[in-house]
């Protein structure tokens, strides 16, 4: 055997092996989370189970559930092809997904958006700008080199060793 096999699964030695304390059976949360259509979840292949295993490239990958069935979840990941960028609706089992925390910012800052409107509509005040602010340039401060003396900064010279 040598050359370069086509296989599914060729150069997947370290993307298909679990981690070190992680062998043994599955906790029961991977078979126990609800999902629901329109969730975001991550792709990560789970060696331990090679039924409804993706392929190697959609490991890793961010997509959004379109279907459900009773074993398994359709999952629609983007894929670049040549350059392009495609929507590929793969289905895989559930012990080769994982939720995703990619909208946790967002949901977090809708959340208090909408605290903020609420307080606004019974006190008629803002309580802080809604939109996201870029980060602003740092406060201007003084250097004192009273209690801090100055040091020079030179570039080591370079030294052959033998």
């Amino acid at each position: 055997m040598g050359g370069n096999p086509k296989g599914a699964r060729r150069n997947t030695r370290n993307l298909f092996s679990k981690k070190y304390g992680t062998n043994g059976q599955e906790h029961l949360s991977t078979y126990l989370h609800v999902f629901k259509r329109g969730d975001y979840v991550t792709v990560m292949a789970n060696p331990a189970f090679p039924q409804g295993m993706p392929h190697k490239a959609y490991h890793g990958k961010i997509g959004r559930i379109f279907n459900i069935t009773a074993h398994g979840l359709g999952v629609e990941v983007n894929k670049r092809v040549h350059g392009r960028v495609i929507a590929k609706r793969i289905n895989i089992r559930t012990e080769h997904v994982r939720p995703s925390g990619c909208r946790k910012d967002f949901l977090k800052r809708k959340e208090y958006n909408e605290a903020a409107r609420r307080q606004y509509k019974i006190t008629g005040k803002w309580q802080g700008l809604l939109k996201r602010q870029p980060k602003a340039p740092r406060e201007a401060h003084i250097v004192s080199t009273k209690n801090n003396t100055p040091q020079d900064v030179m570039v080591i010279p370079y030294e052959f060793v033998a």
